[in-house]
């Protein structure tokens, strides 16, 4: 699927991965409308890259579906659907004030599994209305996992658990809906330069890019877009989770 050919959806796009992703698309050709709750940041990223923007709550059906029928309505079309809308949080499963907040576990999975989730099913029953492509394919669904599903840390038992379940939606989903041809593809990145990691002192940034196998630096969010932008453009990529980590591997 050509960029230039490309509608997408991108959740979380006010800012980090998604910001990147949205003008990467948008400089690339796509058009793009942002998912986010931030309607401040999220319409002033719209208005600078002429995009659509639509405040959105990715665990509320009402939200989504309103998202989804404006996408569809600005662009004509969906193509794409790429969901970087997440927290992290950090807690152990039994620490100094006792066990770990059933509340705050709660959140995270509905925010980064179960708003995925919902993004992707919703995205998918405007995906399968496309005519079909030469080889079939209507169209693509990009869920953003992380390492933390393969290697997480102390403290995150609750972000890696939401992060495991983007990974093991991968296959299922792209086997469910291949017969609509949609992919389904999920990007497992490592530790990114995004405005919470630059929000951390130098030194700790530092550190962080120290156990980078190579190279010894955190990542960019233009290389989570232009990993995004390959997925898009190359239609047998399906079912399969991409780590984007420089060979870091979490001890």
């Amino acid at each position: 699927m050509r960029m230039t050919d490309t509608a997408a959806i991108i959740t979380g796009g006010a800012s980090g991965l998604g910001e990147a992703t949205a003008r990467h698309f948008r400089d690339q050709g796509a058009q793009v409308t942002i998912l986010d709750r931030d309607s401040a940041r999220g319409e002033t990223v719209a208005h600078e890259i002429g995009a659509t923007f639509v405040e959105t709550d990715v665990t509320d059906e009402a939200s989504v579906q309103h998202a989804v029928a404006t996408a569809n309505a600005q662009m004509g079309k969906i193509t794409a659907a790429v969901n970087c809308a997440g927290i992290a949080t950090g807690e152990k499963t039994l620490g100094k004030n006792g066990p770990h907040d059933l509340e705050a576990f709660r959140r995270t999975i509905d925010i980064n599994l179960v708003g995925s989730f919902n993004v992707a099913r919703l995205a998918a029953a405007e995906i399968a209305k496309n005519a079909p492509g030469p080889n079939g394919e209507r169209g693509v669904i990009i869920n953003t996992a992380s390492i933390a599903a393969f290697d997480g840390q102390k403290g995150q038992a609750a972000y890696a658990a939401s992060k495991g379940g983007i990974a093991g939606l991968s296959l299922p989903m792209a086997r469910d809906l291949a017969r609509d041809g949609i992919r389904v593809m999920a990007i497992a990145p490592g530790i990114f330069l995004t405005p919470m990691m630059q929000g951390l002192p130098q030194e700790v940034q530092d550190q962080l890019a120290q156990d980078v196998t190579f190279p010894k630096r955190l990542g960019d969010p233009a290389e989570y877009a232009a990993l995004a932008r390959f997925i898009v453009e190359c239609d047998y990529l399906n079912g399969e989770v991409i780590r984007l980590d420089g060979a870091l591997r979490m001890q």
